[in-house]
């Protein structure tokens, strides 16, 4: 079963296996996570981005770059549903979550930074991001071994430890 622990902290310096970007549908950098992913790593991402995603990826689709100058060794990009444009299916939410998994696997990663997809700009509501993550995360088969769900802030982050504990009682 794999082990989810939520953490305090930036995406950016997880030293994980591959840390998971919400990316933009054109694949092509952007705000939030997504921009500080692209800063972060350089431009190797973009490059690898526009290499094997030339025609961007679908909402709940996962696919992976390198890391570029991040310590970890890729970056797996998923497309959350924009909730502010009106896309509110949780299914393509949960889709993020089992479709990087699922690359992960495909890697060979064994540990995955996970961001809360969809929390931000494309405005699904926290808690409900929150519960999509852990029990989504909980009910994929996976060969990843450790889970870290990151956030900036000390309430998120108090947030997602709670809903950790609940879904996976120790």
């Amino acid at each position: 079963m794999v082990e989810v622990t939520a953490v305090l902290g930036d995406i950016t310096q997880q030293h994980v296996d591959a840390i998971v970007n919400a990316a933009s549908p054109q694949m092509r950098g952007g705000g939030g996570v997504d921009g500080a992913i692209h800063r972060a790593g350089g431009p190797r991402i973009l490059a690898d981005c526009i290499a094997r995603f030339p025609h961007g990826l679908r909402t709940g689709d996962a696919g992976w770059t390198t890391a570029g100058d991040l310590p970890a060794t890729w970056v797996i990009h998923t497309v959350g549903p924009n909730r502010t444009a009106g896309q509110t299916d949780r299914s393509l939410l949960e889709s993020c979550y089992r479709r990087s998994l699922a690359v992960a696997d495909e890697l060979g990663a064994t540990t995955v930074a996970f961001p809360l997809v969809s929390a931000g700009i494309y405005g699904w509501p926290l808690d409900d991001a929150i519960d999509a993550a852990v029990t989504t995360i909980q009910e994929t088969p996976t060969r990843v071994e450790s889970v870290r769900l990151v956030a900036l802030s000390d309430d998120v982050h108090r947030r997602i430890e709670a809903a950790v504990l609940r879904q996976f009682p120790e």
